[in-house]
């Protein structure tokens, strides 16, 4: 019998403050990000900038992750998933699955160290951004190039990519049972209004060509498909930061327009967020409660994220023994 194929497995996810003090470092990192901040001159301007936003912004976010606990739970929940993954890998390889996150600890740079000195046969780069975009998906693997370089005294593996996975059925399905879970037992399920949200973007990057949007657009529709609900749907963006242009309409927007046409159930799918975090915790779950509320909506609800969810692990292996399987270093399974 043949030894199981020794690979590595990199998770790539945004991160988020593990503390209230690590706010503002947080935040320094991600507006120094060349894919968040990135205007002609931007390479001088670029660091005093981030100091700038993050010390100024830095107050109200800390009051936003004192308001869910105090950190964000991202870290914890990203490597929940490895060692689920890495459980679900183990009958067919010997995988080590790492967590690399782009602006706060564990750090891409950290991610690599833990793979030093394993005699890998494959590594698998699979960020948990179901979406691919410049600014999320992009940078992670833009970080990762810049600072991996193959251990020397060990055998250099091959090395394979997830893009995205908007449209896998498993990733579909994880969806479905969330929105199913979170309808259920509920009077007259089919009143309520689905509110599709994910994290928006500039429209600068969208001109650029970004495939965010219709892949947001292509998971929609799919879960709706698969669902088979009755229900009306709406999709919006947040998270908006800054004066550019967006992708519209906001969740913001939506809730009232909703409201002020008579909506009064709502159910906001949390449809680009495969963890909780400050995103899901206290935009939705807070302020657009707050704002829904204040506007006549009786009954508001939020889908959890996928998380750990065993369908979703499902879907991560699935991408993995398909990336193992592949010749080549790109990997997309939309083409």
């Amino acid at each position: 019998m043949s030894p199981r194929k020794k690979i590595g497995v990199v998770l790539f996810q945004l991160g988020g403050p593990d503390t209230l003090d690590a706010v503002e470092p947080f935040l320094y990192n991600l507006f120094c990000d060349p894919e968040i901040i990135n205007f002609m001159g931007a390479g001088l301007a670029r660091k005093p900038l981030a100091r700038f936003i993050a010390r100024k912004r830095s107050q109200i976010v800390r009051e936003h992750y004192a308001a869910i606990g105090g950190a964000s739970p991202i870290v914890e929940l990203t490597n929940r998933q490895a060692r689920a993954l890495a459980t679900a890998l183990a009958p067919d390889f010997d995988a080590t699955v790492v967590v690399a996150m782009r602006y706060w600890h564990p750090l891409t740079a950290e991610a690599i160290a833990k793979l030093q000195g394993i005699a890998l046969d494959e590594l698998i780069l699979l960020p948990l951004y179901p979406h691919y975009s410049f600014a999320t998906t992009g940078s992670s693997l833009k970080e990762w190039q810049r600072l991996y370089r193959a251990d020397k005294a060990q055998k250099t593996p091959s090395v394979k990519m997830v893009n995205d996975f908007h449209d896998h059925p498993l990733y579909i399905a994880a969806l479905v049972e969330r929105i199913n879970q979170a309808l259920q037992g509920v009077p007259r399920p089919e009143e309520i209004h689905l509110v599709f949200s994910a994290h928006g973007l500039p429209m600068s990057l969208v001109e650029k060509g970004d495939p965010y949007p219709k892949q947001i657009e292509a998971t929609v529709n799919l879960v709706r498909q698969s669902g088979a609900w009755k229900n009306p749907c709406t999709l919006c963006y947040q998270s908006r930061v800054g004066k550019q242009k967006w992708l519209e309409p906001s969740l913001t927007q939506t809730i009232e327009k909703l409201a002020n046409s008579g909506v009064r159930r709502m159910l906001v799918v949390p449809i680009s967020f495969v963890t909780e975090h400050i995103e899901t915790l206290h935009e939705i779950n807070i302020e657009a409660r707050e704002q829904a509320e204040s506007l006549g909506v009786a009954e508001f609800r939020m889908m959890p994220s996928l998380n750990d969810s065993p369908t979703f692990i499902s879907a991560l292996a699935d991408l993995v023994r398909d990336a193992v399987a592949i010749p080549d270093l790109r990997r997309s399974r939309t083409g």
